[in-house]
């Protein structure tokens, strides 16, 4: 892995860098070695080493950054910490619907929040006390036309001063010798700085680990968490004005957003009043109905399954299990859901019999509260029987789980 330091990554905003970025964009991917001594015959070895860098780095942060990404600098555990463009929007629109009008980003990185911030029309003080990471995110400011809005001080956060803010952000770093650190005991700045900046300033907020305890979540604050594509990336934790629930998710693309104990009298603007939330209710458990509903993770850590299952008229199989049945289709954004075929006792030799019969030569396999490897499962579910000469063509999804305490294998098709 190549590190690129403050006077090479200087070099890259010259004429000379800039025009090598270029060249570098307009093509496919480069192989490094044979672009590194191509180039190497035109330019200083070290230009030549941080543009294949950095044009690397554009290209991975496209998934994080769209179109953007192209226009953006960044340093490796700069991309690998920052936070998704639509994620960031989200979020600067909370601060903008909260009154935000200058928030101090701290341990900003280079700049994910704080150029969403920035565009959102706030002004932002940026902190971290890289070097490196300070002056990519001025270039970053500057290339988005957004260097008035944002200033960026390279400082110890635990010793700035936030007078003229209105609202901090605070992204610790979660990352430590041996991983990730789920504990926020052990973030960096610690988790009792996070707190006492509640104290300090009117609006606050965190980003804060997907896995983090619910037992660790303030109980003054609302912890949201949020999923792209699917797919659980990162939670927040906010207080004062910005707290609008007391949990919920948000799926994008969409937004779609899926709370408990809003209440909110109003818009959610600041002066808004929040009523207290009720104790939330688990979902009854039930018998199988005809459709089956898959929660998006976020809804399942968020523990709001209570929440959509009254939405949905739904009911869930086990008490341990954030499976939602039903015996009515219900259009949601929150879960994926299945239409159930069958219904049997998990035992191989009944699967087994109904796959040949039925003629399955693609099953899905889903499992919750089994100990089961689906690859295995599959294999042992799909190996030729003697005397079957017809090609198994149709498709079905197997899912492995319990019901009252029972282990079932519900046969569906994905809706």
């Amino acid at each position: 892995m190549c590190r690129v330091d403050l006077t090479e990554f200087d070099y890259l905003l010259t004429e000379r860098g800039q025009a090598l970025l270029a060249e570098l964009a307009a093509g496919e991917a480069p192989d490094p070695l044979a672009a590194a001594t191509r180039l190497r015959a035109r330019h200083p070895a070290e230009l030549v080493s941080a543009a294949l860098t950095q044009d690397r780095l554009r290209r991975r942060a496209r998934a994080k950054f769209g179109e953007q990404a192209a226009l953006l600098y960044f340093t490796e555990a700069g991309y690998e910490q920052s936070t998704r463009r639509e994620v960031a929007r989200l979020r600067a629109e909370r601060f903008m619907n909260a009154g935000v009008r200058r928030v101090a980003d701290l341990c900003c990185g280079v700049g994910g929040d704080a150029l969403a911030f920035a565009a959102a029309g706030m002004d932002v003080l940026a902190v971290d006390r890289d070097p490196l990471t300070c002056a990519v995110l001025r270039a970053n400011a500057a290339a988005l036309g957004l260097a008035e809005r944002v200033e960026v001080r390279c400082a110890d956060v635990t010793e700035v001063a936030l007078d003229g803010c209105d609202a901090v952000f605070l992204d610790p770093a979660r990352r430590a010798e041996r991983g990730r650190v789920f504990d926020p005991a052990g973030y960096s700045p610690p988790w009792s700085f996070a707190l006492g900046l509640a104290d300090r300033v009117p609006a606050a907020g965190f980003k804060v680990a997907p896995g983090i305890p619910h037992e660790a979540l303030p109980a003054a604050a609302e912890a949201e968490w949020v999923s792209d594509g699917g797919e659980v990336k990162e939670a927040g934790i906010y207080f004062g004005p910005l707290r609008t629930a007391a949990r919920r998710a948000t799926l994008l693309p969409g937004p779609h957003s899926l709370a408990s104990g809003t209440g909110f009298i109003g818009s959610g603007e600041a002066g808004s009043e929040l009523v207290e939330p009720g104790i939330p209710q688990d979902p009854p458990v039930g018998e199988v109905g005809r459709y089956l509903y898959e929660p998006d993770g976020a809804v399942i850590r968020a523990r709001l399954l209570g929440d959509l299952a009254a939405q949905l008229d739904a009911r869930t199989l086990d008490p341990t299990i954030a499976y939602l049945t039903s015996d009515q289709l219900t259009d949601t954004p929150y879960a994926a859901a299945y239409e159930i075929t069958d219904l049997l006792p998990f035992t191989v030799k009944k699967l087994r019999a109904l796959v040949a019969e039925r003629g399955y030569g693609t099953l899905t396999i889903k499992k919750r509260g089994a100990d089961v490897d689906p690859e295995a499962l599959r294999r042992q579910l799909l190996r030729r029987q003697s005397g079957a000469s017809a090609p198994k063509t149709n498709a079905a999804t197997l899912v492995v789980t319990r019901h009252r305490g029972r282990h079932v294998a519900l046969v569906a098709r994905a809706l």
